[in-house]
């Protein structure tokens, strides 16, 4: 396991609100890390970059599929992006360098989870 699968793991999964978590790399365009089982497709990777570069607005209207799942709109702003559906929540947290995503099932705490994603955001910045 390296570093930033050991930090997502003891950071975000340790907090039992985030059920999984991955770390994108924005320039490479690809799922630099990620929590053991969690497989995040190419093109989900390339949505959520494009999400935060050029379409906010839409996400905030129209929401955003992941991994097949349709999820709603509930906050966003340039750094974040918080997501849910009957199932649970996706938080998306853009750093400099990387983008985050973790998931969360419905029963958890969401403030919980965008806080300690945006927490591990703030510490991966460049």
């Amino acid at each position: 396991m390296n570093r930033l699968q050991a930090l997502l793991t003891d950071k975000l999964i340790g907090t039992k609100h985030v059920e999984n978590a991955a770390i994108i790399d924005i320039k490479e365009r690809k799922v630099y890390a990620s929590t053991f089982g969690f497989n995040v497709p190419p093109e989900n990777a390339v949505n959520l970059i494009s999400a935060f570069s050029k379409n906010l607005l839409q996400v905030r209207k129209g929401g955003l599929s992941f991994k097949d799942k349709y999820y709603k709109c509930v906050r966003a702003d340039k750094h974040s992006i918080y997501l849910q559906n009957p199932d649970g929540g996706l938080i998306v947290v853009k750093t400099n360098i990387f983008i985050l995503v973790a998931t969360y099932r419905t029963g958890m705490y969401p403030s919980v989870c965008v806080e300690a994603v945006e927490k591990l955001g703030k510490r991966n910045a460049s």
